[in-house]
């Protein structure tokens, strides 16, 4: 399945860089307009910071130690005609405003701090340095100043705004467009080869996790077939490359510690298995030898029947011998799914009663009476060969397992979906404990009598069943012994994996 392209851990990283360098950018041209402001401001003041007194001298403004204000009006209308980029104030000794050059509408204070002109007068090279303008509540303008009628005996000072109205006006309409436009064209060229550049360098950085993502997908698209419990979808995990490999990463440790948690179950029952089959097998080959050694050292003492006997014993132990192999290769071959059920539809109704009357002999022999209470007719899609060989091991079981003069029923029932067949003994039941491991492999229960069983019947009835879609089950009955329940699905009609235990 395609990788969503915002998944991807190299766009998120081209993304995060894009971001970054816009945010780097627009603070570096914001820093550079503001440093370019107060170097021009810096510029400005050290260029006109005598500019009033040069003023005070130039134009007479200071006749017989008094300020002539003729002369003063003459500059202010003066200035405001050729250089209106100032604007000229008199001040008295405490900062009030007496007359300026500005235009009297847009003047707002009437008093001008005089800190900054006392620290400007006292240091002039403390510069940029600025003072209150007088157009404004709150905007500061670098000034130059000068006392007057003189420096030692001051009356006033004539405070000269370097940056009055129409200077901002003309750096509002001129300077700053240019200012951004040259911040501007820097921000994007810086962007876009930072970016190309951010790219090239991510793209060298994530290519290697990108073909370990690609291979894990793949891997994982292969894998499904085989296991799809906890499998996870690319567009199901959120996040990128690392969260989705870390996604995989937790499943493949979680998955590998439940299949180390079921190879050492499995170690534990074939190593259960193996001593199971060494004690079924060395049990009747004993006997065999026993009866057969006897024969052959004492074969001239012992009487015909005698003979016979021993015969009988080796003989049927040989059986039991070769029941046991038949029974162990048939579970290995169950197990490997090397025998698969050739499915047709039949009557399971009609398979019961031939299977009874096959097992008829055993059971008069044993003292117990079969008998079918129930046989609704249906229909049922599976392979006959193993269906009878199932009911042969459960009803087996159920006369091996009842006491003499018992009766075991049979019974066929049909639901919505499928056909069950119970088998009812008349024993003891089977103890709770015991009831989970009555279709493992070699189960026996503690203290039951193993002669003629090796315990593969009921694992070989369970193996045919699961793979016919069917399941067996078991439950201690109420009042009698044990119930085991045969379901098979009906002909024509879809079972889900679920349902088979």
């Amino acid at each position: 399945m395609a990788q969503p392209l915002f998944q991807t851990l190299y766009a998120r990283l081209a993304i995060g860089l894009f971001l970054l360098l816009v945010i780097v950018g627009g603070l570096f041209t914001a820093l550079s307009l503001y440093s370019v402001r107060e170097y021009s401001a810096a510029i400005n003041q050290a260029l006109n910071r005598d500019l009033a007194s040069h003023l005070v001298s130039d134009r007479n403004l200071v006749t017989d130690g008094k300020i002539n204000h003729s002369e003063l009006e003459r500059l202010f209308t003066l200035y405001m005609s050729i250089n209106p980029s100032i604007e000229i104030y008199l001040l008295d000794k405490d900062g009030r405003i007496l007359s300026f050059s500005a235009d009297p509408t847009k003047i707002k204070r009437k008093h001008v701090s005089l800190k900054p002109i006392h620290q400007l007068l006292e240091n002039p090279d403390a510069y940029p340095l600025q003072g209150d303008d007088p157009r404004s509540h709150d905007r500061r303008k670098v000034f130059s100043v000068t006392p007057v009628p003189n420096a030692q005996n001051p009356t006033g000072y004539l405070y000269v705004v370097l940056r009055g109205e129409e200077y901002d006006f003309a750096e509002s309409m001129v300077h700053g467009d240019r200012l951004l436009q040259m911040g501007g064209g820097a921000l994007a060229i810086s962007l876009f080869v930072g970016l190309l550049a951010g790219l090239v360098f991510f793209r060298l950085l994530t290519r290697r996790l990108s073909r370990l993502t690609a291979r894990v997908e793949a891997f994982e698209a292969e894998a499904k077939d085989l296991t799809t419990v906890g499998a996870a979808d690319r567009a199901n995990v959120p996040g990128d490359d690392v969260d989705y490999l870390t996604t995989r990463f937790d499943q493949m440790s979680a998955r590998i510690a439940g299949q180390l948690e079921l190879l050492k179950d499995k170690d534990h029952q074939r190593r259960q298995l193996v001593a199971q089959v060494s004690h079924d097998l060395r049990t009747p080959l004993s006997s065999i030898q026993g009866y057969l050694e006897t024969l052959g050292m004492k074969q001239q003492k012992l009487s015909p029947a005698e003979r016979r006997r021993f015969l009988n014993v080796a003989l049927a132990e040989t059986l039991r011998l070769s029941k046991l192999v038949d029974e162990l290769f048939e579970l290995a071959a169950l197990d490997a799914r090397e025998r698969q059920p050739f499915s047709e539809p039949f009557m399971p109704a009609e398979l019961l009663y031939d299977v009874v009357q096959k097992h008829r002999p055993k059971a008069e022999q044993a003292g117990v009476v079969l008998s079918i209470v129930t046989a609704q007719p249906a229909m049922v899609l599976a392979d006959i060969a193993m269906t009878e060989r199932v009911l042969d091991n459960l009803i087996g079981n159920a006369i091996d397992h009842s006491p003499e003069s018992a009766e075991v029923k049979l019974s066929v029932t049909t639901d919505s979906e499928g056909v069950e067949i119970c088998v009812l003994d008349d024993g003891k039941g089977i103890a709770p404990e015991d009831i989970d491991h009555v279709f493992d492999p070699f189960y026996q229960a503690p203290g039951a009598n193993r002669s003629g069983h090796a315990g593969l019947g009921l694992a070989i009835a369970r193996r045919m069943a699961e793979l016919q879609q069917g399941r067996v089950c078991v439950e201690n009955h109420p009042g009698a012994g044990a119930a085991f329940r045969f379901w098979l699905p009906l002909a024509g009609s879809t079972v889900k994996e679920s349902t088979v235990l």
